[in-house]
Protein backbone atom coordinates (compact mmCIF):
# COMPACT_ATOMS: atom_id res chain seq x y z
CA UNK A 1 0.00 0.00 0.00
CA UNK A 2 0.97 3.67 -0.87
CA UNK A 3 2.09 5.72 2.05
CA UNK A 4 2.69 8.94 0.15
CA UNK A 5 0.84 10.94 -2.12
CA UNK A 6 1.65 14.27 -3.33
CA UNK A 7 -1.75 15.42 -4.98
CA UNK A 8 -2.95 19.14 -4.09
CA UNK A 9 -5.23 18.94 -0.73
CA UNK A 10 -8.84 19.33 -1.65
CA UNK A 11 -9.78 20.43 1.61
CA UNK A 12 -7.41 23.78 1.93
CA UNK A 13 -7.62 24.74 5.63
CA UNK A 14 -9.19 21.40 6.89
CA UNK A 15 -6.22 19.06 6.57
CA UNK A 16 -5.66 16.56 9.72
CA UNK A 17 -2.43 14.97 7.99
CA UNK A 18 0.79 15.54 9.79
CA UNK A 19 4.19 15.10 7.59
CA UNK A 20 6.76 12.54 8.94
CA UNK A 21 8.61 15.03 10.72
CA UNK A 22 5.28 16.11 13.01
CA UNK A 23 4.37 13.05 13.84
CA UNK A 24 4.35 13.27 17.47
CA UNK A 25 3.78 15.91 19.89
CA UNK A 26 1.81 19.54 18.89
CA UNK A 27 0.79 18.48 15.79
CA UNK A 28 -1.63 15.93 17.99
CA UNK A 29 -3.92 18.72 18.19
CA UNK A 30 -3.79 20.01 14.61
CA UNK A 31 -6.57 18.25 13.94
CA UNK A 32 -8.91 18.95 16.45
CA UNK A 33 -8.06 22.65 15.50
CA UNK A 34 -8.76 21.72 12.08
CA UNK A 35 -12.47 21.11 12.70
CA UNK A 36 -12.66 24.61 15.12
CA UNK A 37 -12.25 22.94 18.30
CA UNK A 38 -10.06 23.45 21.32
CA UNK A 39 -8.35 20.48 23.07
CA UNK A 40 -10.54 19.28 26.09
CA UNK A 41 -9.49 15.76 26.41
CA UNK A 42 -6.02 14.60 28.05
CA UNK A 43 -4.25 12.60 25.91
CA UNK A 44 -3.15 9.35 28.43
CA UNK A 45 -3.80 6.69 25.83
CA UNK A 46 -0.92 4.56 24.13
CA UNK A 47 -0.94 2.45 21.53
CA UNK A 48 -1.88 -0.99 23.18
CA UNK A 49 -4.84 1.17 24.63
CA UNK A 50 -6.69 2.05 21.48
CA UNK A 51 -6.42 -1.80 20.35
CA UNK A 52 -7.96 -2.64 23.30
CA UNK A 53 -11.00 -0.36 22.94
CA UNK A 54 -11.40 -1.84 19.45
CA UNK A 55 -11.14 -5.63 20.20
CA UNK A 56 -13.15 -4.87 23.67
CA UNK A 57 -15.90 -3.38 21.46
CA UNK A 58 -15.89 -6.26 19.10
CA UNK A 59 -15.62 -8.33 21.86
CA UNK A 60 -14.69 -11.96 20.69
CA UNK A 61 -15.93 -13.94 23.64
CA UNK A 62 -19.13 -12.02 23.86
CA UNK A 63 -20.20 -12.29 20.54
CA UNK A 64 -19.49 -16.02 20.13
CA UNK A 65 -20.95 -17.06 23.43
CA UNK A 66 -24.07 -14.85 22.71
CA UNK A 67 -25.19 -15.62 19.06
CA UNK A 68 -23.61 -19.24 18.59
CA UNK A 69 -26.77 -20.79 18.70
CA UNK A 70 -28.34 -18.26 15.81
CA UNK A 71 -26.20 -19.08 13.77
CA UNK A 72 -26.34 -22.77 14.64
CA UNK A 73 -30.38 -22.91 14.84
CA UNK A 74 -30.71 -21.35 11.15
CA UNK A 75 -27.06 -22.31 9.38
CA UNK A 76 -26.30 -25.32 11.23
CA UNK A 77 -22.55 -25.73 11.52
CA UNK A 78 -21.70 -24.72 7.88
CA UNK A 79 -22.88 -21.52 8.79
CA UNK A 80 -19.24 -21.14 9.88
CA UNK A 81 -18.31 -19.94 6.40
CA UNK A 82 -19.93 -16.38 7.17
CA UNK A 83 -17.57 -15.60 9.46
CA UNK A 84 -14.76 -15.15 6.83
CA UNK A 85 -17.16 -13.68 4.86
CA UNK A 86 -18.53 -10.47 7.16
CA UNK A 87 -15.08 -10.51 8.30
CA UNK A 88 -13.82 -9.71 3.95
CA UNK A 89 -16.50 -7.09 3.74
CA UNK A 90 -16.11 -5.57 6.76
CA UNK A 91 -12.07 -5.29 6.58
CA UNK A 92 -13.27 -3.24 3.02
CA UNK A 93 -14.65 -0.89 5.53
CA UNK A 94 -11.82 -1.15 8.16
CA UNK A 95 -9.80 -0.48 4.98
CA UNK A 96 -11.43 3.40 4.12
CA UNK A 97 -11.79 4.03 8.21
CA UNK A 98 -7.96 3.61 8.59
CA UNK A 99 -7.32 6.47 5.91
CA UNK A 100 -10.05 8.60 7.16
CA UNK A 101 -8.68 7.82 11.33
CA UNK A 102 -5.39 8.86 9.59
CA UNK A 103 -6.48 12.13 8.29
CA UNK A 104 -8.83 12.90 10.81
CA UNK A 105 -8.55 11.28 14.40
CA UNK A 106 -10.84 13.03 16.63
CA UNK A 107 -13.20 12.25 19.04
CA UNK A 108 -17.14 10.57 18.16
CA UNK A 109 -15.20 9.35 14.46
CA UNK A 110 -18.35 8.52 12.97
CA UNK A 111 -20.27 12.35 13.26
CA UNK A 112 -17.33 14.42 12.46
CA UNK A 113 -16.23 12.53 9.00
CA UNK A 114 -19.64 11.51 7.92
CA UNK A 115 -19.67 15.69 8.36
CA UNK A 116 -16.56 16.22 6.92
CA UNK A 117 -17.32 13.90 3.50
CA UNK A 118 -20.97 14.46 2.84
CA UNK A 119 -21.82 18.09 4.74
CA UNK A 120 -23.37 18.71 7.79
CA UNK A 121 -26.96 17.40 6.71
CA UNK A 122 -25.33 13.96 6.36
CA UNK A 123 -22.93 14.02 9.42
CA UNK A 124 -26.05 14.74 11.50
CA UNK A 125 -27.80 11.83 10.31
CA UNK A 126 -24.85 9.63 10.77
CA UNK A 127 -23.96 10.47 14.01
CA UNK A 128 -27.69 10.19 15.25
CA UNK A 129 -28.34 6.58 13.69
CA UNK A 130 -24.52 5.63 15.44
CA UNK A 131 -25.53 7.36 18.70
CA UNK A 132 -28.84 5.97 19.14
CA UNK A 133 -27.49 2.97 18.06
CA UNK A 134 -25.24 2.58 20.17
CA UNK A 135 -27.12 3.20 23.30
CA UNK A 136 -29.68 0.26 22.12
CA UNK A 137 -25.88 -1.52 21.85
CA UNK A 138 -25.43 -1.24 25.63
CA UNK A 139 -28.33 -2.37 26.73
CA UNK A 140 -28.40 -5.39 24.44
CA UNK A 141 -24.94 -6.41 25.51
CA UNK A 142 -26.05 -5.93 29.25
CA UNK A 143 -28.10 -8.96 28.51
CA UNK A 144 -25.12 -11.35 28.10
CA UNK A 145 -25.02 -11.69 31.70
CA UNK A 146 -27.97 -13.29 31.93
CA UNK A 147 -26.79 -16.08 29.22
CA UNK A 148 -23.51 -16.92 31.12
CA UNK A 149 -23.92 -16.18 35.26
CA UNK A 150 -26.78 -18.31 35.93
CA UNK A 151 -24.92 -21.23 34.19
CA UNK A 152 -21.67 -20.79 35.72
CA UNK A 153 -23.88 -20.73 39.26
CA UNK A 154 -27.81 -20.40 40.39
CA UNK A 155 -26.82 -18.48 42.97
CA UNK A 156 -27.41 -15.49 39.79
CA UNK A 157 -30.20 -16.20 39.13
CA UNK A 158 -32.05 -13.67 41.82
CA UNK A 159 -35.14 -13.31 40.34
CA UNK A 160 -37.54 -16.72 40.92
CA UNK A 161 -35.98 -20.14 40.10
CA UNK A 162 -35.58 -19.62 36.25
CA UNK A 163 -38.22 -21.56 35.26
CA UNK A 164 -41.35 -18.75 35.44
CA UNK A 165 -42.41 -17.24 32.56
CA UNK A 166 -40.73 -13.40 33.17
CA UNK A 167 -37.88 -15.11 35.48
CA UNK A 168 -35.33 -15.43 33.03
CA UNK A 169 -36.37 -11.59 31.65
CA UNK A 170 -36.72 -10.00 34.94
CA UNK A 171 -33.18 -11.62 35.92
CA UNK A 172 -31.48 -10.14 33.00
CA UNK A 173 -32.48 -6.68 33.59
CA UNK A 174 -31.43 -7.13 37.16
CA UNK A 175 -28.16 -7.94 36.23
CA UNK A 176 -27.90 -5.92 33.11
CA UNK A 177 -28.74 -2.72 34.95
CA UNK A 178 -25.88 -3.25 37.75
CA UNK A 179 -23.27 -3.81 34.79
CA UNK A 180 -24.67 -0.60 32.96
CA UNK A 181 -24.41 1.02 36.37
CA UNK A 182 -20.56 -0.40 36.64
CA UNK A 183 -19.51 1.30 33.55
CA UNK A 184 -21.36 4.51 34.37
CA UNK A 185 -19.41 4.94 37.04
CA UNK A 186 -16.12 4.07 35.37
CA UNK A 187 -16.46 6.10 32.41
CA UNK A 188 -17.37 9.37 34.63
CA UNK A 189 -14.05 8.86 36.94
CA UNK A 190 -11.72 9.61 33.53
CA UNK A 191 -10.37 7.60 30.48
CA UNK A 192 -7.35 6.98 32.15
CA UNK A 193 -9.52 4.54 34.42
CA UNK A 194 -11.81 3.33 31.80
CA UNK A 195 -8.33 2.30 29.71
CA UNK A 196 -6.57 0.43 32.72
CA UNK A 197 -9.69 -1.35 33.71
CA UNK A 198 -10.36 -2.25 29.90
CA UNK A 199 -6.96 -3.16 28.77
CA UNK A 200 -6.54 -5.88 31.83
CA UNK A 201 -10.24 -7.00 30.73
CA UNK A 202 -8.56 -7.33 27.33
CA UNK A 203 -5.71 -9.37 28.28
CA UNK A 204 -7.50 -11.77 29.80
CA UNK A 205 -9.88 -12.33 27.10
CA UNK A 206 -7.25 -12.72 24.83
CA UNK A 207 -5.41 -15.08 27.02
CA UNK A 208 -8.60 -16.86 27.60
CA UNK A 209 -9.47 -17.46 23.48
CA UNK A 210 -6.19 -18.52 23.33
CA UNK A 211 -6.58 -21.35 25.65
CA UNK A 212 -9.87 -21.78 24.43
CA UNK A 213 -9.08 -22.81 21.03
CA UNK A 214 -6.16 -24.98 22.29
CA UNK A 215 -8.20 -26.64 24.73
CA UNK A 216 -11.09 -27.46 22.10
CA UNK A 217 -8.09 -28.24 19.53
CA UNK A 218 -7.29 -31.07 21.85
CA UNK A 219 -10.77 -32.61 21.57
CA UNK A 220 -11.41 -32.62 18.63
CA UNK A 221 -13.54 -35.69 17.05
CA UNK A 222 -14.33 -34.87 13.64
CA UNK A 223 -12.48 -33.77 10.39
CA UNK A 224 -13.54 -30.84 8.68
CA UNK A 225 -16.08 -31.96 6.63
CA UNK A 226 -18.64 -31.51 9.57
CA UNK A 227 -19.07 -27.91 8.14
CA UNK A 228 -18.81 -28.63 4.25
CA UNK A 229 -22.85 -30.62 4.89
CA UNK A 230 -26.26 -28.50 5.17
CA UNK A 231 -27.06 -31.23 7.52
CA UNK A 232 -30.54 -30.85 6.06
CA UNK A 233 -30.93 -27.01 6.37
CA UNK A 234 -32.51 -25.13 4.21
CA UNK A 235 -34.70 -27.74 2.82
CA UNK A 236 -38.00 -26.43 1.40
CA UNK A 237 -37.07 -23.03 1.64
CA UNK A 238 -37.44 -21.01 -1.53
CA UNK A 239 -33.85 -20.43 -1.66
CA UNK A 240 -32.87 -23.41 -0.14
CA UNK A 241 -29.57 -23.61 1.92
CA UNK A 242 -28.48 -19.99 0.50
CA UNK A 243 -31.34 -18.17 2.05
CA UNK A 244 -30.85 -20.38 5.38
CA UNK A 245 -26.99 -19.24 5.57
CA UNK A 246 -28.07 -15.82 4.87
CA UNK A 247 -30.20 -15.57 7.99
CA UNK A 248 -27.92 -17.67 10.21
CA UNK A 249 -24.70 -15.18 8.89
CA UNK A 250 -26.50 -12.69 11.00
CA UNK A 251 -24.65 -14.23 14.09
CA UNK A 252 -21.28 -13.53 12.45
CA UNK A 253 -22.86 -9.55 11.26
CA UNK A 254 -23.80 -8.81 14.89
CA UNK A 255 -20.52 -8.97 16.48
CA UNK A 256 -18.02 -7.66 13.69
CA UNK A 257 -18.24 -4.30 14.16
CA UNK A 258 -17.13 -1.51 16.87
CA UNK A 259 -13.97 -1.34 15.23
CA UNK A 260 -13.64 2.68 14.90
CA UNK A 261 -13.89 2.90 18.36
CA UNK A 262 -9.88 2.97 18.21
CA UNK A 263 -10.74 5.65 15.89
CA UNK A 264 -13.15 7.53 17.99
CA UNK A 265 -10.69 8.05 21.11
CA UNK A 266 -8.14 9.82 18.66
CA UNK A 267 -8.53 13.25 21.23
CA UNK A 268 -6.99 11.06 23.92
CA UNK A 269 -4.63 9.27 22.28
CA UNK A 270 -0.66 9.90 21.45
CA UNK A 271 -0.26 9.67 18.21
CA UNK A 272 -3.67 8.76 16.74
CA UNK A 273 -2.88 9.29 13.16
CA UNK A 274 -0.34 6.87 13.66
CA UNK A 275 -1.63 4.70 15.87
CA UNK A 276 -5.10 4.63 15.37
CA UNK A 277 -5.19 3.08 12.33
CA UNK A 278 -3.23 -0.03 13.22
CA UNK A 279 -5.28 0.08 16.07
CA UNK A 280 -8.48 -0.69 13.94
CA UNK A 281 -6.43 -3.13 11.87
CA UNK A 282 -5.15 -5.01 14.60
CA UNK A 283 -8.41 -5.26 16.14
CA UNK A 284 -10.53 -6.49 13.14
CA UNK A 285 -7.88 -8.91 11.85
CA UNK A 286 -7.36 -10.64 15.21
CA UNK A 287 -10.89 -10.64 15.90
CA UNK A 288 -11.27 -12.70 13.20
CA UNK A 289 -8.88 -15.38 13.91
CA UNK A 290 -9.44 -16.00 17.31
CA UNK A 291 -13.39 -16.26 16.79
CA UNK A 292 -13.11 -18.07 13.27
CA UNK A 293 -10.71 -20.96 15.47
CA UNK A 294 -13.72 -20.84 18.47
CA UNK A 295 -16.04 -21.63 16.25
CA UNK A 296 -14.65 -24.12 14.32
CA UNK A 297 -12.86 -26.03 16.62
CA UNK A 298 -16.19 -25.98 18.91
CA UNK A 299 -18.04 -27.45 15.84
CA UNK A 300 -15.64 -30.05 15.52
CA UNK A 301 -15.23 -31.26 19.38
CA UNK A 302 -18.58 -30.81 20.38
CA UNK A 303 -19.68 -34.33 21.24
CA UNK A 304 -23.17 -34.63 20.00
CA UNK A 305 -23.19 -32.32 16.65
CA UNK A 306 -27.05 -32.83 16.45
CA UNK A 307 -28.02 -32.02 20.15
CA UNK A 308 -30.77 -29.69 20.48
CA UNK A 309 -29.10 -27.96 23.55
CA UNK A 310 -26.70 -26.59 20.71
CA UNK A 311 -28.93 -24.46 19.41
CA UNK A 312 -30.27 -23.41 22.58
CA UNK A 313 -27.14 -23.12 25.37
CA UNK A 314 -24.75 -22.79 22.29
CA UNK A 315 -21.38 -22.34 22.87
CA UNK A 316 -21.99 -22.63 26.59
CA UNK A 317 -23.30 -25.75 26.32
CA UNK A 318 -20.23 -27.32 24.00
CA UNK A 319 -17.56 -25.46 26.37
CA UNK A 320 -19.23 -27.43 29.76
CA UNK A 321 -19.65 -30.66 27.59
CA UNK A 322 -16.34 -30.86 26.01
CA UNK A 323 -14.09 -29.42 28.49
CA UNK A 324 -15.42 -30.62 32.08
CA UNK A 325 -17.02 -28.33 34.80
CA UNK A 326 -14.43 -27.42 36.26
CA UNK A 327 -12.56 -26.02 32.92
CA UNK A 328 -16.10 -25.15 31.60
CA UNK A 329 -16.85 -22.79 34.44
CA UNK A 330 -13.28 -21.01 34.48
CA UNK A 331 -13.71 -20.55 30.92
CA UNK A 332 -17.50 -18.75 31.30
CA UNK A 333 -16.09 -16.69 34.17
CA UNK A 334 -13.50 -14.92 31.29
CA UNK A 335 -16.68 -14.46 29.51
CA UNK A 336 -17.92 -12.84 31.88
CA UNK A 337 -15.13 -10.48 32.06
CA UNK A 338 -15.19 -10.18 28.24
CA UNK A 339 -18.68 -8.88 28.39
CA UNK A 340 -17.69 -6.54 31.09
CA UNK A 341 -14.94 -4.77 29.46
CA UNK A 342 -17.64 -4.91 25.80
CA UNK A 343 -20.09 -3.16 27.64
CA UNK A 344 -17.62 -0.55 29.15
CA UNK A 345 -16.01 0.49 25.26
CA UNK A 346 -19.44 0.62 24.16
CA UNK A 347 -20.63 2.95 27.04
CA UNK A 348 -17.06 4.55 26.10
CA UNK A 349 -18.44 5.10 22.00
CA UNK A 350 -21.49 6.12 22.73
CA UNK A 351 -20.30 9.33 25.24
CA UNK A 352 -17.38 10.35 22.71
CA UNK A 353 -20.03 10.35 19.98
CA UNK A 354 -22.35 12.54 22.13
CA UNK A 355 -19.94 14.66 22.92
CA UNK A 356 -18.54 14.75 19.24
CA UNK A 357 -22.06 16.18 18.55
CA UNK A 358 -22.63 18.32 21.34
CA UNK A 359 -19.69 20.40 20.77
CA UNK A 360 -21.09 21.31 17.09
CA UNK A 361 -24.75 22.24 19.05
CA UNK A 362 -25.96 19.41 17.66
CA UNK A 363 -28.24 17.37 20.72
CA UNK A 364 -30.58 18.77 23.12
CA UNK A 365 -28.56 20.51 25.97
CA UNK A 366 -25.58 20.51 23.96
CA UNK A 367 -23.28 23.09 26.45
CA UNK A 368 -23.79 20.02 29.19
CA UNK A 369 -23.60 17.41 27.04
CA UNK A 370 -20.20 18.93 25.49
CA UNK A 371 -18.88 20.01 29.06
CA UNK A 372 -15.98 18.17 30.37
CA UNK A 373 -15.12 17.86 33.92
CA UNK A 374 -12.43 19.68 35.56
CA UNK A 375 -11.70 17.14 37.99
CA UNK A 376 -11.67 14.11 35.57
CA UNK A 377 -11.27 15.17 32.60
CA UNK A 378 -13.79 13.60 30.81
CA UNK A 379 -17.78 14.54 29.65
CA UNK A 380 -19.91 13.17 32.79
CA UNK A 381 -22.90 13.90 32.14
CA UNK A 382 -23.06 12.21 28.57
CA UNK A 383 -22.03 8.93 30.58
CA UNK A 384 -24.55 9.43 33.02
CA UNK A 385 -27.21 10.28 30.71
CA UNK A 386 -26.40 7.12 28.35
CA UNK A 387 -26.21 4.71 31.38
CA UNK A 388 -29.90 6.05 32.56
CA UNK A 389 -31.82 5.79 28.91
CA UNK A 390 -29.96 2.14 28.35
CA UNK A 391 -31.58 0.97 31.89
CA UNK A 392 -34.61 2.23 30.49
CA UNK A 393 -34.67 0.61 26.88
CA UNK A 394 -33.38 -2.71 29.23
CA UNK A 395 -36.99 -2.74 31.02
CA UNK A 396 -38.71 -3.19 27.72
CA UNK A 397 -37.34 -6.71 28.07
CA UNK A 398 -39.29 -7.50 31.01
CA UNK A 399 -42.85 -8.39 29.33
CA UNK A 400 -41.99 -7.56 25.80
CA UNK A 401 -39.24 -9.86 24.71
CA UNK A 402 -39.98 -9.94 20.65
CA UNK A 403 -39.68 -5.80 20.64
CA UNK A 404 -36.84 -5.84 22.58
CA UNK A 405 -35.00 -8.36 19.90
CA UNK A 406 -36.62 -6.69 17.04
CA UNK A 407 -34.73 -3.25 18.81
CA UNK A 408 -31.60 -4.45 19.59
CA UNK A 409 -31.49 -5.93 15.28
CA UNK A 410 -32.24 -2.61 14.59
CA UNK A 411 -29.38 -1.40 16.48
CA UNK A 412 -27.07 -3.63 14.52
CA UNK A 413 -28.48 -2.40 10.88
CA UNK A 414 -28.25 1.27 12.50
CA UNK A 415 -24.73 0.67 12.58
CA UNK A 416 -24.26 -0.88 9.27
CA UNK A 417 -25.93 2.40 7.76
CA UNK A 418 -23.79 4.73 9.88
CA UNK A 419 -21.30 3.16 8.56
CA UNK A 420 -22.49 3.55 4.63
CA UNK A 421 -22.87 7.09 5.59
CA UNK A 422 -19.02 7.52 5.76
CA UNK A 423 -18.10 5.15 2.70
CA UNK A 424 -20.74 6.44 0.55
CA UNK A 425 -19.74 10.33 0.70
CA UNK A 426 -15.74 8.86 0.81
CA UNK A 427 -16.64 7.17 -2.88
CA UNK A 428 -18.19 10.33 -4.11
CA UNK A 429 -15.25 11.97 -3.22
CA UNK A 430 -12.58 9.64 -5.00
CA UNK A 431 -15.21 9.61 -7.94
CA UNK A 432 -14.32 13.33 -8.07
CA UNK A 433 -10.77 13.27 -7.62
CA UNK A 434 -11.60 15.09 -4.29
CA UNK A 435 -10.23 12.43 -1.73
CA UNK A 436 -6.31 12.96 -0.54
CA UNK A 437 -5.35 10.73 2.55
CA UNK A 438 -2.93 11.94 5.21
CA UNK A 439 0.46 12.60 3.43
CA UNK A 440 3.32 10.39 5.69
CA UNK A 441 0.59 8.11 6.97
CA UNK A 442 -1.54 5.34 6.18
CA UNK A 443 -2.90 5.25 2.28
CA UNK A 444 -4.59 2.58 0.24
CA UNK A 445 -2.79 4.26 -2.68
CA UNK A 446 -4.04 2.57 -6.31
CA UNK A 447 -5.99 0.24 -4.09
CA UNK A 448 -8.23 3.10 -2.79
CA UNK A 449 -11.06 3.01 -5.00
CA UNK A 450 -11.93 -0.61 -5.21
CA UNK A 451 -11.68 -1.30 -1.67
CA UNK A 452 -14.03 2.17 -1.49
CA UNK A 453 -16.66 0.46 -4.02
CA UNK A 454 -16.53 -3.07 -2.13
CA UNK A 455 -17.23 -1.10 0.90
CA UNK A 456 -19.86 0.33 0.04
CA UNK A 457 -21.18 -2.63 -2.04
CA UNK A 458 -20.77 -5.01 1.21
CA UNK A 459 -22.56 -2.41 3.63
CA UNK A 460 -25.54 -1.95 1.33
CA UNK A 461 -25.95 -5.84 0.65
CA UNK A 462 -25.56 -6.72 4.69
CA UNK A 463 -27.97 -3.60 5.37
CA UNK A 464 -30.58 -5.02 3.25
CA UNK A 465 -30.06 -9.01 4.72
CA UNK A 466 -29.77 -7.90 8.22
CA UNK A 467 -33.32 -5.56 7.80
CA UNK A 468 -35.11 -8.30 5.53
CA UNK A 469 -38.49 -9.06 7.38
CA UNK A 470 -37.82 -12.83 7.88
CA UNK A 471 -40.35 -14.22 10.78
CA UNK A 472 -37.85 -15.99 12.35
CA UNK A 473 -35.21 -13.27 13.37
CA UNK A 474 -38.26 -10.42 14.21
CA UNK A 475 -41.51 -12.13 15.12
CA UNK A 476 -40.47 -15.29 15.90
CA UNK A 477 -43.16 -16.43 18.52
CA UNK A 478 -46.90 -15.64 18.65
CA UNK A 479 -48.34 -13.46 18.58
CA UNK A 480 -47.71 -12.83 15.45
CA UNK A 481 -47.27 -8.43 14.12
CA UNK A 482 -46.85 -7.32 11.01
CA UNK A 483 -45.32 -4.31 12.38
CA UNK A 484 -42.70 -6.48 14.32
CA UNK A 485 -41.85 -8.62 11.18
CA UNK A 486 -41.47 -5.34 8.91
CA UNK A 487 -39.75 -3.88 12.43
CA UNK A 488 -36.43 -2.73 10.98
CA UNK A 489 -37.79 -0.96 7.87
CA UNK A 490 -40.34 1.00 10.04
CA UNK A 491 -38.72 1.33 13.32
CA UNK A 492 -35.32 3.05 11.46
CA UNK A 493 -37.62 5.10 9.32
CA UNK A 494 -39.40 6.07 12.22
CA UNK A 495 -35.97 6.89 14.32
CA UNK A 496 -34.39 8.58 11.17
CA UNK A 497 -36.93 10.77 10.27
CA UNK A 498 -38.41 12.16 13.05
CA UNK A 499 -34.17 12.59 14.54
CA UNK A 500 -33.76 14.61 11.30
CA UNK A 501 -36.85 16.72 11.95
CA UNK A 502 -35.53 17.62 14.70
CA UNK A 503 -32.31 18.52 13.53
CA UNK A 504 -34.13 20.38 10.47
CA UNK A 505 -36.68 22.64 12.49
CA UNK A 506 -34.53 22.60 15.49
CA UNK A 507 -30.83 22.65 14.86
CA UNK A 508 -30.59 23.93 11.35
CA UNK A 509 -29.13 26.57 10.52
CA UNK A 510 -28.00 26.88 15.00
CA UNK A 511 -25.02 23.96 13.89
CA UNK A 512 -22.02 25.96 14.87
CA UNK A 513 -19.44 24.62 17.50
CA UNK A 514 -20.55 25.88 20.81
CA UNK A 515 -18.30 28.84 23.01
CA UNK A 516 -16.94 26.48 25.49
CA UNK A 517 -15.48 24.19 22.82
CA UNK A 518 -14.51 26.63 20.07
CA UNK A 519 -10.29 26.83 19.52
CA UNK A 520 -9.27 30.33 19.88
CA UNK A 521 -7.31 31.60 17.22
CA UNK A 522 -3.71 32.50 17.79
CA UNK A 523 -2.92 36.30 17.24
CA UNK A 524 0.03 36.47 14.59
CA UNK A 525 2.88 37.63 16.23
CA UNK A 526 3.57 41.14 14.90
CA UNK A 527 6.95 41.59 13.32
CA UNK A 528 9.44 43.21 15.54
CA UNK A 529 10.24 47.61 14.73
CA UNK A 530 12.70 48.42 12.43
Amino acid sequence: MSRKNTSQDPFPGESGATGPAQATGPSDDDSVADFGYKPQLKRTLGNFHTFAAGISYISILTGTFQLFYFGVSFGGPAYWWSWPMVFVGQLMVALCFCELAARFPVAGSIYNWSKKLGGPHIGWLGGWMMVTATIVSLAAVALAYQVTLPQISSAFQFVGDGTGKSDAAKNAVLLGTVLIIFTTLVNAFGVKLMARINSAGVMIELIAAVVLIGLLAAHITRGPSAITETHGFGSGQPLGYFGAFLTASLASAYVMYGFDTASSLGEESVNPSRNAPRAILRALCASFLIGGLILLFALLAVPDLTSKKLSVDGLQFVVLSTLGHTIGQIVLWCVVIAITVCELAVHTAGIRLAFAMARDNCLPFSSLVARVSPRFQTPVFPAVVIGLVAIGILVLNIDQPQIFSVVTSIAIIMIYLAYLLVTAPMLWKRLRGQWQPAEGHFSLGKFGLPVNILAVLWGTAMSVNLAWPRRDVYNAAAPFHWYLQWGAFLYIGIIAGAGFAYYWFVKRGRIAVIDSARAVPVEPTPPPAP
